[in-house]
């Protein structure tokens, strides 16, 4: 054990502050809505100020010890990022339908802006994070963000893949361990052998649960042939793609929790630490009850089902406090570009903390 992981809390000597998710699907379907109505009516333009609604009032749900979080972001500097981020999409695209040559310097182009852009997205969302007045911080620097952007993700390509827990540790690593809230930095320890153990564990459920599926509906689409409109190979063959892809389905949610529940046992501020207690079969049925919500009602469920998942990833979070939460000392902070905030919108980079 190292000296960091030694000098957390004892569960039984920190004081446990749960966090708690107070946003109901209603209040948010009356904010979405409307959000929705009026980002086509204005072509879009409108979607950097639906993001400021809608982050407002989920982080101003989310308390922590009596007191809400606060989210600051400027919409009009999340617009100019998601206009840059249509130029970059849009350019690269037209520049493979021109010529192979100008598609691939495009490709490298934007290769080489995006870790700039990312790094920049990180600073945005924590600096206009706050809690008891004290904004949080990231203090990654360019050189470091195209290593873990650039390089690290050409590493798992030359290596088909076998260097993604790899890499997938030392993001998390760079994201959490440059993270601060005022002037208290983020840590984090959690080993390249235990990302390996997760990937490795997810890899083995989901070949041996796909090969089961397989078989189950070969033999039930065999059996039941007599009964369906088709014949056995199509009955089984329909069987066998049906129950793999709900197999894939809920064995997703087990890497997701399996995965939190790493990062934030082993991620700690100050003296302070985390726990995480995700639940594989209570994700799965939350994602499944919202696909079935979202197909029925024709998307109108997708603000109560965006509520559902974030109340329980949220309120399965816990903060082992070692002492009061009044003593962090608000850093000095400075005014971050916003650009890259809106790239990550339009890319869907996942980049929360």
């Amino acid at each position: 054990m190292d000296n960091t992981q030694a000098a957390w809390p004892q569960e039984d000597q920190a004081r446990e502050l749960k966090l708690e998710f107070s946003a109901t699907g209603s209040e948010y379907f009356r904010i979405w809505i409307v959000n929705l109505l009026l980002s086509i009516v204005t072509l879009g333009i409108y979607s950097a100020w639906a993001k400021v609604r809608s982050n407002q009032y989920f982080y101003s749900s989310t308390r922590l010890d009596g007191s809400s979080f606060e989210y600051h972001g400027n919409p009009k500097a999340i617009l100019k990022g998601r206009i840059l981020a249509l130029i970059l999409v849009g350019g690269y695209n037209l520049a493979f339908k021109i010529s192979p040559l100008l598609g691939l310097a495009m490709m490298v182009a934007v290769a080489i802006v995006m870790p700039v852009l990312v790094w920049r997205s990180m600073q945005f969302k924590l600096y206009n994070t706050s809690y008891r007045g004290i904004r949080f911080g990231f203090d990654g620097d360019k050189r470091s963000a195209y290593i873990h952007y650039l390089w690290l993700p050409l590493l798992v390509s030359l290596s088909l893949g076998l260097a993604l827990p790899f890499v997938h540790q030392r993001v998390k690593r760079f994201q959490h361990s440059e993270a601060r809230f005022g002037s208290t930095k983020f840590s984090f320890d959690a080993s390249v052998g235990s990302f390996y153990r997760q990937y490795l564990i997810f890899f083995a459920i989901t070949f041996v649960g796909t090969i089961v599926c397989s078989v189950a509906g070969f033999f039930l689409g065999t059996a039941f042939a007599h009964a369906l409109p088709f014949g056995g190979p199509a009955a089984a063959t329909i069987l066998m793609i049906g129950l793999t892809y709900l197999w894939l389905f809920s064995i997703w949610p087990l890497f997701q929790s399996r995965l939190q529940n790493l990062i934030w046992d082993h991620t700690q501020l100050g003296q302070h630490g985390f726990r995480s207690e995700l639940a594989w079969g209570r994700l799965t049925s939350i994602y499944l009850t919202n696909l079935l919500g979202v197909i029925c009602t024709l998307g109108l469920f997708i603000p109560f089902a965006k509520v559902r998942v974030l109340k329980y990833r949220l309120e399965s979070a816990t903060m082992l406090a070692a002492g009061s939460l009044d003593d962090f000392i608000a850093g000095v902070q400075q005014d971050v570009d916003s650009t890259g905030e809106g790239v990550a919108d339009i890319i869907d980079l996942d980049l929360a903390l």
